[in-house]
């Protein structure tokens, strides 16, 4: 198991956790040069897609201007070595036809090498939404480390990751638009008001189909629109006085569920949803600022 000092180091970017740069490398002696073909990829990457635009853009920066930063790898059997950090690296250099490559080679357990992966893609790449959820749900799963520990690993707000693992109760089909772009991850959190699998995938159908913004579905999903989604809510709208409307939608925003104002003369109610025990707990630890303790 990771200790206490690696956990710290996880969240502090990536020039702590994957060294300087292969010119500060190279003058203490610590780069290597390995064979391309002796790399294997990382079995914890997060990342399914490769952008093939991205790769080509990489490939010509490698080639003007060379390797600027080392691949980082761990030593693995038969003379072989597990990529911690740096696929794509990997990836450009083999479309220029490179044999091998810089890298540094760092002594790490499979925990520690699930959470580089991310934080690499984290903060030099961004991940799709779901990759992102699924990257945290194997360290919890795998690792059993819980929800704060991986926000640690990764150097994130708890509730951060909370809202991302909510990605993976929506139903597959809604999870792949969501994978492929199609759908946001605010339109995501958005369906995740709805309690019925069968509505979030209907209205992410007609989310694509009308190319709807995150605000036009959550007046669809709040002003309890599901059987015929595509009405408007002009009527409903003029219910909410307009400052109190933003109120509630920065609330939303902040909150990250579903959120109602109702004005009763001077006064009025606030009602904030949630829909798990961990919901619950993760709203308390946003709203005071510390997790809860009952």
């Amino acid at each position: 198991m990771t200790d206490v000092r690696s956990r710290r180091r996880l969240g502090k970017g990536l020039e702590a956790l994957l060294g300087p740069s292969a010119t500060a490398v190279e003058g203490d002696g610590a780069l290597r040069r390995i064979a391309l073909s002796d790399v294997r990829p990382n079995p914890y990457q997060p990342r399914r897609d490769f952008p093939e635009e991205a790769l080509a853009e990489l490939a010509e920066s490698l080639r003007t201007s060379g390797l600027l930063q080392p691949v980082v790898v761990r030593a693995a059997p038969e003379g072989k070595f597990d990529l911690i950090a740096g696929e794509r690296r990997c990836r450009a250099a083999e479309r220029l036809g490179w044999t091998q490559i810089d890298a540094v080679v760092r002594d790490v357990d499979d925990r520690t090498l699930l959470a580089l992966a991310l934080v690499e893609n984290l903060q030099r790449d961004d991940l799709s939404a779901m990759d992102e959820a699924r990257g945290y749900q194997r360290l919890i799963a795998e690792f059993h480390a819980s929800q704060g520990e991986v926000a640690t690993l990764v150097g994130r707000a708890r509730p951060t990751v909370a809202n991302a693992l909510r990605l993976l109760t929506l139903p597959e089909e809604v999870q792949e638009l969501v994978q492929t772009g199609r759908l946001t991850g605010g339109h995501a959190m958005a369906l995740l008001q709805l309690s019925n699998p069968h509505d979030m995938r209907r209205l992410a159908r007609l989310v694509v189909e009308q190319e709807l913004s995150v605000r036009e579905l959550e007046e669809m999903t709040r002003r309890d629109r599901v059987n015929d989604p595509r009405q408007r809510t002009r009527k409903t709208r003029r219910r909410l006085d307009p400052d109190l409307q933003r109120v509630a939608d920065a609330l939303r925003k902040r909150l990250q569920t579903d959120v109602f104002l109702v004005s009763r003369g001077k006064g009025g109610r606030l009602l904030v949803n949630y829909y798990s025990p961990e919901d619950l707990e993760r709203l308390l630890e946003v709203i005071l600022g510390e997790a809860y303790q009952a």
